[in-house]
């Protein structure tokens, strides 16, 4: 597949792992510290796939448009994550009305990785 631009920061990938674990578990109420460990290694999942996507950009392409950051982070959430939701809530039944909110706080859990990764990217 070729090599990559530039190596990923593990740092904000962590990071960002936390601020969509933070977004996931504020909007739901989750209490306890096994919930939100476990919202952080999902969501260490997926930042880290953003890290690497981003890392494929590159800083250069990156720093000209910024607005990649959340094209990537939301294009991820609407094309994949959201759609695999939808399809398991409605196979178990659940309300639509509570599908389509845990959908919004994802997509904006996501959004929220994108702007940490954009934040970190321009500090570091």
């Amino acid at each position: 597949m070729g090599q990559m631009n530039w190596p990923m920061d593990w740092i904000v990938i962590v990071a960002a792992a936390w601020v969509g674990a933070g977004v996931w578990c504020n909007f739901n109420r989750s209490g306890g510290w096994q919930r939100w460990l476990g919202a952080v290694a999902l969501m260490l999942i997926s930042a880290a796939m953003l890290g690497h996507a981003f890392a494929r950009i590159g800083p250069e392409v990156l720093a000209l448009k910024p607005k990649l950051y959340f094209m990537q982070s939301g294009g991820l959430a609407l094309a994949f994550v959201i759609p695999a939701l939808l399809l398991v809530g409605q196979r178990n039944q659940t309300p639509w009305r509570a599908t389509l909110r845990d959908a919004a706080v994802l997509l904006f859990a996501y959004l929220g990785m994108g702007a940490m990764f954009m934040c970190m990217s321009r500090l570091l």
